[in-house]
C-alpha cells in the first residue's frame, strides 16, 4: 500500500455462519478508514456459502427468483457493496478485503488498484502451480477486465471496488475448491436474472492443480501481499468496527 506509514494491519476474522455480517465488516472498515479512525487493513478470511448480488441484479425482474435459487442451493444471498453481478463462493474459497484511507481514491488510482491486485493474485496462484492469467474471460460471469483465470478459460478471481470520500475497499474472491458447486448455483441464479454467460467459465483452481488446498492458496496470497505491502501487523477487527458491522448487516441481508 504505497505511501502508507507503519505496518498494515492483517486481520483473519471471518463469520462463515453469517455471510451478511462478513460483507458488513468490509463496509464498516471502509467507513472507519475513510474517517481516519483506522489505517490500512488487509482482511483475509474463509467465507460460508454465499451468493453476493450486486445493485444491478436488484434492478432485474428475476431478482426474487435468483435469491430463491441461491437459497435452494444452500447459499446465503447477500447484497454486496462493490461490484456488478452475482458472484458465488463457499468455504472452498478465500476472500480478501483491502481497505485503506486515501486522499485520492478515484480516477487513475482506481485502475491502479485493480491492476495491482490482479498481478498479485495471478502471482500467488502461479506460485502454487496454476496457469494464472489476467484479463476478461469470454462469456464469464460478472465480467471484468481484471479477472484472474486459469489458462484464460476459467475464472478464478474476481475483484471489485467501493470508493468513498477518503477511503477505498477492494474486495476479492479466489475460488480454490468446489467449482462444480459454484457453477451449479450460478447457472440457476443467472438464468433467473436473465444473464447470458458460459457456464464453462466457472470453476476452481483445483481443477487444474489436483489436490490444491485452500490453505496453500491463502498462504500464497498473504505472502504476495506481504512482499508488496508489508510488513504486516497481525491483529483483530476493532470493537467499534465490529459493532458497526452488526448494525450494517441488515442492509446486506436479503430476507425471503
Amino acid at each position: 500500500m504505497p505511501g502508507t506509514v507503519g505496518p498494515v494491519l492483517l486481520v483473519r476474522d471471518g463469520f462463515p455462519d453469517d455471510p451478511a455480517l462478513d460483507i458488513a465488516v468490509g463496509h464498516a472498515l471502509l467507513e472507519r478508514a475513510a474517517a481516519g479512525a483506522i489505517g490500512p487493513t488487509l482482511r483475509v478470511y474463509r467465507p460460508g456459502p454465499t451468493v453476493a448480488f450486486g445493485r444491478l441484479d436488484a434492478l432485474r425482474a428475476g431478482f426474487g427468483a435468483a435469491v430463491a435459487a441461491a437459497r435452494a442451493h444452500g447459499f446465503a444471498p447477500v447484497m454486496r457493496q462493490p461490484g456488478g453481478h452475482a458472484a458465488a463462493y463457499d468455504e472452498g474459497s478465500v476472500c480478501l478485503d483491502d481497505v485503506r484511507p486515501e486522499a485520492q481514491a478515484i480516477g487513475a488510482a482506481l485502475q491502479e488498484r485493480f491492476a495491482r491486485a490482479a498481478d498479485l493474485f495471478a502471482g500467488a496462484l502461479r506460485a502454487v502451480g496454476v496457469d494464472a492469467r489476467v484479463g476478461e474471460v469470454p462469456g464469464e460471469y460478472c465480467p471484468g477486465a481484471w479477472t484472474v483465470s486459469a489458462g484464460g478459460r476459467v475464472k478464478l478471481v474476481g475483484t471489485a471496488q467501493r470508493v468513498v470520500r477518503g477511503g477505498s475497499l477492494l474486495g476479492a474472491v479466489v475460488v480454490v475448491r468446489g467449482g462444480a458447486r459454484v457453477r451449479a448455483v450460478l447457472e440457476d441464479v443467472n438464468a433467473a436474472l436473465g444473464l447470458d454467460w458460459d457456464p464453462a467459465t466457472a470453476g476452481a483452481a483445483e481443477d487444474g492443480v489436483p489436490g490444491l488446498s485452500v490453505a496453500a492458496v491463502e498462504r500464497a496470497v498473504i505472502e504476495a501481499y506481504d512482499g508488496a505491502f508489508g510488513p504486516f501487523e497481525p491483529g483483530e477487527i476493532e470493537g467499534v468496527a465490529l459493532a458497526r458491522a452488526r448494525e450494517l448487516s441488515a442492509r446486506h441481508r436479503l430476507n425471503p
